[in-house]
């Protein structure tokens, strides 16, 4: 009698500590990670997978569900490498583990800067300089034509030096809203 008492109580503890471990992490829960290393639009893949840690215990009901340092990952839902005269980088993630729990969770997005002011910069700039040149040289006639020539060395100059990719530094903290927990 003494061994089943025993044996059922070891059985209770054992389902109570399944039971804790398998709390799961409701909807609505906010969780802040720390990225683990760089992404880039340049470099990112949809369906790349990356590690990190979570910046702050996750408490649900007033118990820490997990801890600050416990390990989460995550996916690339979508990346985009920028063009070089238009259209930045752009990188969508989602969290889809959390101490080893998987999850649902939103998005994360980030977009590389806008190319407008770089371009102008460079283009204005060449133009002006094309012109300014050209009048020196050439006169009215020459100012025109030195224009024209500038406006090409500066658009080429943009289109070289211009990718505006979205990165996330290895080390930013982000937080995710969970939707579901699987």
């Amino acid at each position: 009698m003494r061994i089943q008492k025993s044996l059922v109580l070891t059985m209770l503890v054992l389902c109570f500590a399944l039971l804790v471990n398998a709390a799961s992490i409701p909807a609505g829960t906010r969780v802040t990670v720390r990225l683990g290393s760089t992404i880039s639009s340049a470099t990112a893949h949809a369906g790349q997978t990356w590690q990190g840690t979570l910046a702050k215990d996750v408490v649900v009901n007033g118990a820490t569900v997990a801890k600050a340092g416990s390990e989460v990952s995550g996916k690339v839902t979508s990346a985009k490498s920028s063009g070089r005269l238009h259209a930045p980088g752009q990188l969508a993630l989602r969290l889809t583990s959390v101490s080893g729990q998987p999850v649902s969770s939103s998005g994360y997005y980030r977009k590389g800067k806008s190319h407008t002011k770089s371009n102008v910069t460079k283009i204005g700039g060449g133009t002006a300089a094309g012109a300014l040149i050209g009048g020196l040289a050439g006169g009215g006639k020459g100012a025109a034509i030195g224009a024209a020539a500038g406006a090409g060395a500066g658009t080429g100059l943009a289109a070289a030096t211009g990718k505006q990719e979205a990165v996330i530094p290895a080390e930013s903290v982000m937080t995710f809203t969970i939707t579901a927990g699987k």
